[in-house]
């Protein structure tokens, strides 16, 4: 994510690296080992940026607001880690792994580590209506990756199917950020409302950016295989699509009812299946319409300085090419 963006909080974000590598210290040589390959492999930041931004929005600096951020940015390592194993993933960001590396049954406890130590880090310091909200999104994003896992290579999942499942994997934590936010900032219940729906239509757009680029963009771009979601029978929104419009949608459709992994040459003739409907363009036009309602939803208690970073970073969403 483009730093320049958060520059009201870029002392934070800067000070969030430090305190990530301090918090996931552990005398267990191998523990520490993986959870600081974790952190320096970097990413977006974005669920603990937009906290820093909502947390700041008020203009006070909450005695939350670090201990919170780093809860939610171990939470998001910990699910990073948990589905690099589902999914046998070699690469992430361009860098090998934890699973790779170290295999899967030492990433899943280091996975499980991370959560505990999120929990333990803030577990005397905020409300309990806090803690409720981390732990409700713990509960969705694990049913979202239960849900994806059981329509793998099911090609006559509905729209609204694969709007449920994104909204549990990435648009609700997204949310939760925000929501946790204005709520160290002390705002209304009106306004809190507003940046938690902020943050779910923002994560939509988001996460269907995602499954754009991974029928779109390189593997160099992407920071893993492109095609992978395909490749595995996850089917994403430009995918469903095509299978309803694309001209060679039976073609597709025998490629992927086979219900096992796709080679490579089977990963190409899909992409151009996909790549030859409007599949691409119909997902685009449902990230436009997520932003604009990002925008709107937007409460108009915040500082015009606020406002207009929020609208920034939808508008980044909407440009992201990685």
């Amino acid at each position: 994510m483009n730093q320049e963006l958060f520059a009201l909080a870029q002392q934070d974000l800067a000070a969030l690296e430090a305190e990530l590598l301090s918090v996931v210290d552990s005398p267990v040589d191998l523990v520490h080992k993986i959870s600081d390959h974790l952190v320096q492999a970097g990413g977006k930041r974005l669920r603990p940026a937009l906290y820093f931004l909502c947390a700041r929005s008020s203009g006070g600096q909450p005695a939350t607001m670090m201990p919170l951020a780093t809860a939610i940015e171990m939470i998001h390592m910990a699910t990073l880690v948990h589905d690099d194993v589902v999914d046998s993933s070699n690469t992430r960001r361009g860098r090998p792994t934890a699973n790779s590396l170290w295999g899967n049954q030492m990433s899943v406890l280091t996975g499980d580590y991370l959560f505990a130590k999120a929990f333990a880090l803030i577990a005397t310091q905020v409300n309990q209506n806090m803690l409720r909200v981390l732990a409700d999104v713990i509960c969705a994003m694990c049913e979202g990756e239960i849900i994806q896992n059981q329509f793998i290579f099911q090609l006559d999942q509905s729209e609204q199917e694969y709007y449920a499942r994104i909204a549990k994997k990435t648009a609700d934590f997204i949310a939760a950020s925000c929501e946790l936010g204005a709520l160290s900032a002390g705002l209304t219940e009106e306004a809190t409302n507003g940046m938690r729906q902020y943050g779910y239509a923002l994560g939509m757009a988001f996460q269907i950016t995602d499954d754009i680029l991974d029928v779109t963009a390189s593997s160099a771009q992407i920071g893993k295989p492109a095609g992978n979601d395909l490749r595995q029978g996850i089917i994403t929104l430009p995918v469903l699509r095509a299978l309803t419009v694309a001209e060679e949608r039976d073609s597709l459709r025998s490629l992927l009812e086979q219900k096992v992994v796709l080679n490579d040459e089977e990963v190409r003739q899909a992409l151009d299946i996909v790549h030859a409907s409007d599949g691409v363009a119909y997902a685009y036009a449902k990230v436009d319409a997520y932003l604009q309602q990002a925008k709107e939803v937007l409460p108009d208690c915040l500082k015009e300085n606020f406002r207009e970073t929020f609208c920034q970073v939808a508008d980044f969403v909407n440009l992201r090419k990685c």
